[in-house]
């Protein structure tokens, strides 16, 4: 099979009427987009390495969903409501039932946020996967309504979105540094391979939120960011974070085993450092609680309140007593 059978098989789709935004999609040197009136474009990348990203034996269907599923989730962290996207796709070799795998797992998650596939590229290589992903953001009186990470302010609230540390969990079980019960591997490894963007909610903060970031690389890593953009600091009450882990696989262990594996410290480092959980991490005001809350209702997903902005700067972790939490916890860096 040639490389344009490959697209025209698995990656071209029929026209569809109903494609906001597209102009011209896949056919062309270029595709065209066409933003409504009053809108901003947003556009974020990210990449997928085999070995790197993903385990070579993962379930493609599952590693499609996860390929888009990363670059929604930044939309979602600006707000963003999804346009369409472009697929570059490096390949070893043509392995038919794999594309069709990953292609479903793709198209499905695409289909569930209206974004559709509008180019890219395809070529033989070690199996690395690139998409660019398009989408709106409204601009209202000459104003953007993009959520940033340079708008925090001391006072503000300090929330995350679903659940931390399950990924994290699932990796180290799957690389054997600890041992899950199956049906906890189970729930965990699909957090790990299929992150749900937080597209609705990131939505709905649009004038609420003050600043927000998607954790990608562990919590505390990624408040850095919104620290250092927004010049000021951060407390994070560590006894409401460890209550994240959505498995509550601590909670499951049986008689002792794995009382050193699931230590306060191994969860603290699930939950503060572990990264690939795409939740949205966010600030809004004091004041802003009751709109906060009707946002998560509106968009169906649970947030928590884990801390507040200061106007010390630096990052301070506490307990439930407000004393401070020492160890270190360090979030992935892909040169570190």
């Amino acid at each position: 099979m040639g490389e344009f059978d490959l697209i025209a098989r698995y990656f071209k789709r029929p026209s569809r009427e109903a494609e906001p935004g597209v102009a011209l999609g896949i056919g062309d040197d270029c595709a065209l987009l066409q933003p409504r009136p009053g809108m901003q474009l947003a556009i974020s990348s990210d990449m997928l390495v085999e070995g790197r990203h993903f385990f070579p034996d993962v379930d493609p269907a599952h590693l499609g969903h996860k390929a888009l599923a990363v670059n929604l989730s930044d939309l979602a962290a600006c707000g963003a409501k999804p346009l369409a996207f472009t697929l570059a796709l490096a390949l070893p070799r043509v392995d038919e039932p794999w594309l069709a795998a990953f292609s479903h797992g793709l198209f499905a998650l695409a289909d569930a946020h209206g974004c559709a596939l509008i180019g890219g590229d395809t070529t033989q290589g070690p199996l690395n996967i690139c998409i660019t992903v398009f989408g709106e953001v409204p601009v209202v009186s000459g104003k953007s309504q993009a959520l940033l990470r340079s708008g925090a302010r001391a006072g503000d609230d300090l929330y995350v979105s679903g659940t931390l540390g399950d990924a994290r969990l699932a990796l180290d079980a799957l690389r054997g540094s600890i041992s899950l019960p199956a049906n906890v591997l189970t729930q965990a490894r699909q957090r790990l391979e299929q992150p749900t963007p937080r597209v609705a909610l990131g939505i709905a903060l649009r004038g609420i939120a003050t600043a927000a970031i998607d954790v990608s690389d562990g919590l505390l890593g990624d408040l850095r960011h919104v620290l250092k953009a927004s010049h000021c600091g951060a407390s994070i009450d560590t006894s409401v974070a460890i209550q994240l882990i959505a498995s509550h696989a601590c909670g499951k262990r049986a008689s002792g085993q794995f009382d050193a594996e699931f230590s306060l410290q191994n969860r603290l480092n699930w939950v503060l450092a572990g990264g690939d959980d795409y939740e949205l991490l966010f600030t809004a005001p004091a004041s802003a609680q009751a709109a906060v809350i009707q946002a998560a209702h509106s968009s169906a997903t649970s947030v928590t309140r884990i801390g507040r902005m200061d106007e010390e700067t630096g990052l301070r972790l506490v307990d439930a007593n407000g004393q401070p939490v020492s160890g270190q916890f360090a979030s992935f860096d892909h040169f570190a």
